[in-house]
């Protein structure tokens, strides 16, 4: 290993909360296809199982009023390839992976996927270095601060649900969706959507490459003035 990535994988380690007995399985974690024949997709798949486990244990003892659909949904939005990437930038992970040259050219370390594969397999790694437990341990030092500001209750439902929710909460009409405009050819047509709140007094619109879209465009700007305004 170089000098520096031996420096830069001792912060990771204390950023993770966990110091690799086998420095072999870190290597491997962070070895992507293009490398090396040895590289990470195993330990990626472990690392998914340990992951869900993990987080699934977590979320239950946190959020003890949540339903198992809830529940179910909540993980979904933690465990994806988003919430994955995202943590693996707060942990400069893209500079440690071993990428071949043509992959790194490319973006390779920059890439989502890349980047959440690379780190459930770190989390499978630590599982074969000590046990379940460690890396549940490293899953809680993970995502401690993401569970901080987050509401259960709307993480990862689509602006439309959120705002027909609020609406039958109140006993208040549902929204109505009207197409404005379309616009280009038949391939490529961008749709322009109003949503109507009479109640509130709201008219909103969104554009998108399909109805939908641009009807979720048009519920979000609605259902933000909505929570702004009450």
């Amino acid at each position: 290993m170089p000098a520096l990535k031996d420096t830069q994988l001792d912060i990771f380690c204390r950023k993770i909360g966990y110091v690799f007995k086998q420095s072999s399985l870190l290597r491997e974690a962070l070895t992507h296809r293009s490398y090396s024949s040895s590289h990470n997709e195993r330990l990626e798949f472990l690392g998914d199982g340990v992951l869900n486990c993990a987080i699934a244990g977590l979320i239950f003892r946190r959020f003890p009023d949540l339903t198992e659909g809830d529940l179910s949904r909540l993980r979904a939005n933690l465990v994806n390839q988003q919430a994955l990437s995202e943590i693996a930038l707060r942990l400069n992970l893209g500079e440690l992976i071993w990428f071949g040259e043509g992959e790194l050219k490319s973006g390779g370390n920059k890439r989502p996927s890349t980047l959440a594969d690379a780190l459930e397999a770190v989390l499978g790694a630590v599982y074969l270095d000590s046990s379940f437990f460690e890396a549940e341990k490293v899953v809680l030092t993970l995502y401690t601060p993401l569970l901080q500001d987050i509401d259960p209750k709307i993480l990862g439902k689509d602006p439309k649900s959120l705002l027909q929710e609020y609406l039958q909460r109140h006993k208040l009409a549902l929204p109505a969706y009207s197409i404005v405009s379309t616009m280009g050819k038949a391939h490529k047509t961008q749709f322009k959507v109003e949503c109507i709140i009479p109640k509130f007094n709201i008219r909103t619109t969104g554009e998108g490459a399909s109805r939908r879209s641009a009807e979720q465009e048009a519920a979000k700007q609605a259902y933000e003035q909505v929570c702004a305004d009450r």
